[in-house]
């Protein structure tokens, strides 16, 4: 497919320069082994209930296996809490550090990050291999995530090839919401059951807003909505996510932790998205999303 082939090229350019630059704070994959690195405490100054793009509270931690990269708190084998798991699939050849930045803030709000590691996402296999291997390491009481991950909320997203596995991996009956970022046509929403927040940039030539509001507009039997970022164009959400931090937290937080301030960024009649024009150039939602109360989406 054409759009594949023109994303191709930049991403697996952009994967290898992160590489390269990444320092010793950065795990390397390996084929058969696990490296675990970790982030820097986050600032001991706690950020403000709704300030979903700023740093979150955890210290987080990186590991490496051969089909998965998990992004979670560091200190979550000594947690007083289950945390909400987010599965996640890259753009055409790209990996996980690529969305590394995007992929340790959801860690440092409380999630474990369960990116797939392949570059060619589009069916989903791996993320929902990734679900498996969670369900594995969290019955495992030699495990630092033993009975600390909350598998009863999953919610998938993706950029690119790896928004329309997310849309695919919507169908699962593990998954509870799912949050597709500019998002590749090679998948079905009507197969998915779940809330969905579909986003699209506003000056994506690769995967142009049509495309993303096509899906939308197909979402009609479950809760869905729409968001096109003001000025973003592809590759916005690549490396500092920039504005797609925000809302993509808030978004996981509303349904995945049940909290009720990120709730109202997306539903009821105070609706923050649906004011915020600077972040925004195009909100829409449907008619069952319109019925979702804020405090309980």
């Amino acid at each position: 497919m054409l759009w594949r082939r023109n994303l191709f090229a930049p991403l697996a350019a952009l994967a290898l320069a992160l590489t390269a630059s990444a320092g010793a704070g950065t795990a390397a994959a390996a084929t058969d082994t696990t490296v675990v690195a970790a982030a820097p405490a986050a600032s001991a100054t706690a950020p403000a209930a709704d300030d979903f793009g700023a740093p979150g509270p955890y210290a987080t931690a990186v590991e490496v296996g051969a089909i998965t990269t998990l992004y979670y708190p560091r200190d979550i084998a000594d947690s007083d809490r289950r945390h909400p798991v987010i599965v996640w699939g890259n753009g055409t050849g790209g990996v996980p550090l690529v969305y590394r930045d995007l992929l340790l803030h959801w860690a440092s709000q409380g999630f474990v990050v369960a990116a797939a590691n392949t570059p060619m996402s589009n069916l989903g296999i791996s993320m929902r291999a990734s679900i498996d291997m969670l369900t594995g390491r969290n019955a495992d009481p030699g495990s630092v995530f033993f009975d600390r991950v909350d598998l009863e909320h999953i919610g998938a997203s993706g950029h690119s090839q790896g928004g329309a596995a997310a849309i695919v991996v919507g169908s699962d009956p593990r998954i509870d919401t799912i949050l597709p970022i500019q998002p590749g046509p090679l998948a079905n929403i009507n197969a998915v059951r779940v809330p969905a927040l579909l986003l699209a940039g506003q000056r994506d030539s690769i995967v142009f807003p049509a495309l993303v509001k096509a899906f939308y507009n197909a979402a009609d039997h479950i809760p869905a909505l729409y968001g096109e970022v003001r000025g973003a164009d592809h590759f916005t959400v690549v490396g500092d996510p920039g504005p797609f931090a925000a809302p993509t937290t808030a978004w996981f937080r509303a349904h995945l932790m049940g909290d009720r301030t990120a709730g109202a960024q997306f539903f009821g009649p105070g609706c923050g998205i649906c004011t915020d024009t600077a972040t925004w150039s195009d909100v829409r939602r449907n008619s069952l999303a319109l019925n979702v109360p804020a405090a309980t989406p």
